[in-house]
């Protein structure tokens, strides 16, 4: 049973349930409580152990359901009673299956071990050899549709379908009734083989496909993605802020606590002969990353802006302040909106208020430098996401150089391939020279890398 719960944990992670190890023992340890015969109480106990939200406890259903269904093996035809004559005992039975004259000593081929469990129709020990053959076949390391055919014939040969060929042709000149069940039940092995490898496909290869389509998707412009594929990024962004979450905050916690200072623990515990009763720590002070985003809705960069406030917005464990700007005629503060609001919700309102104009960046910039100056100190790192396309108005960079002035850091993310920086009315050029980092941003993993680089400025 350990074994097989094993490959459940598995299945479950490629279903995208995260189990930890602790976890794992515990489910485990409920497992042995309650014992693998009633399949409901098994399903509850994985359940309550494992999941630890609503979409993970519908995922870990779904896995549970289709890791532990077990296709029906077709039993091959028995010996058709009504065709007995005399006595009503079957014919056949009465002639040796070497074909030699009654009255003499039958010479029987004998069987490989998978023709006598078909032919004594043995359920259990049918079930039980294909359990073993999909183990010794790897069963669990498929990955992609294409193995599909290699797997199946790795567990027919581990089953023994070789010998079971030859038991068929050696049945077929001594006993025809016999062969003829074994062909129809070797039809029925396969169908059962290949729908085991199927399920094993759709509960193993889970993974592969999710990280294939992941990887895809992260190097994918943003700015093009099909309407299918918005609600699949908008994953990815959140498995993104995830994992920067976890990167720059156990850092954080062990700062909290600092490292020993060795000396000052001498020092303080001399009284005791120098046994460390009191502890000296090291300490250093480091703020949390504090982010002004500036961010172009206009309709070319609209939905970039749309995965970096998401981004930026998800690493609140990371981020101790935030403050939100978006604009394409002229700009307006839109903190209040995503942090009270679904991701979707959120940009709907802001699209309605500033987004798909025609970008102004001189006027946007004095919007911000009118009403909202005061958010930028020398802790703030200010982040400009747009094409510098400003539509040959005013570009206003003394305001941008000013706002650089005034910052920690002045970061612009540009969605737009660098070939087209400084030509028509692209001012990325005179931007940058304010800039401390200026970055092209259009996938999603360029977008992370420039987001974790920003947040490491801080540690």
């Amino acid at each position: 049973m350990r074994d097989t719960l094993h490959r459940f944990f598995r299945a479950a992670r490629g279903a995208g349930v995260r189990i930890s190890p602790a976890e794992s023992i515990d489910a485990m340890r409920a497992v042995a409580e309650v014992g693998p015969a009633d399949r409901a109480i098994l399903r509850d106990a994985l359940l309550l152990t494992m999941a630890k939200s609503g979409e993970e406890k519908a995922a870990l259903a779904a896995c549970f359901d289709t890791f532990f269904a077990h296709p029906d093996f077709e039993q091959a035809p028995a010996a058709n009673d009504d065709e007995d004559t005399g006595g009503g005992k079957n014919e056949t039975s009465a002639v040796p299956v070497d074909g030699s004259a009654p009255g003499e000593a039958p010479t029987a081929p004998e069987l490989g071990t998978l023709a006598q469990m078909l032919l004594s129709q043995d359920r259990a020990a049918i079930t039980a050899a294909l359990s073993n053959a999909s183990n010794a076949a790897g069963l669990t390391n498929i990955r992609v549709f294409t193995q599909r055919g290699l797997f199946a014939s790795r567990v027919l040969e581990q089953l023994g379908v070789g010998r079971l060929r030859d038991d068929i042709d050696a049945l077929s000149a001594s006993n025809s009734g016999d062969a003829e069940r074994l062909t129809t039940a070797l039809g029925s092995l396969r169908e059962t083989v290949s729908e085991m490898v199927s399920q094993a496909l759709l509960l193993y290869g889970r993974e592969e496909k999710e990280a294939l389509r992941n990887e895809i998707l992260r190097n994918a412009p943003m700015a093009r993605l099909e309407q299918r594929q918005i609600a699949q990024m908008r994953v990815l962004i959140r498995q993104m802020a995830r994992r920067l979450r976890e990167r720059f905050s156990k850092p954080r916690k062990r700062q909290r606590r600092g490292h020993l200072d060795v000396r000052r623990t001498i020092r303080r515990n001399a009284a005791w002969g120098g046994v460390p009763f009191m502890t000296a720590w090291k300490r250093r002070h480091r703020d949390k990353p504090k982010i002004v985003a500036i961010c172009d809705v206009s309709g070319s960069v609209a939905q970039v802006s749309d995965f970096f406030l998401l981004l930026i917005h998800s690493l609140h464990e990371v981020v101790s302040d935030v403050r939100s700007f978006a604009f394409s005629g002229n700009l307006i503060e839109v903190s209040e909106v995503l942090e009270k609001n679904k991701p979707e919700e959120a940009m709907k309102q802001i699209m309605s208020s500033v987004g798909y104009g025609s970008s102004d960046y001189g006027r946007s910039f004095v919007d911000f430098e009118k009403g909202f100056m005061s958010a930028i100190t020398a802790q703030t790192t200010v982040i400009v996401l747009g094409d510098a396309r400003s539509n040959n108005l005013d570009p206003r960079a003394d305001i941008l150089r000013r706002i650089g002035e005034r910052s920690k850091r002045l970061v612009w993310l540009n969605p737009e391939g660098r070939m087209g920086w400084g030509f028509g009315d692209s001012e990325m050029p005179r931007y940058a020279t304010f800039c401390n980092v200026v970055r092209q941003c259009a996938t999603a993993q360029q977008l992370e890398r420039a987001v974790a680089d920003i947040v490491a400025t801080y540690q």
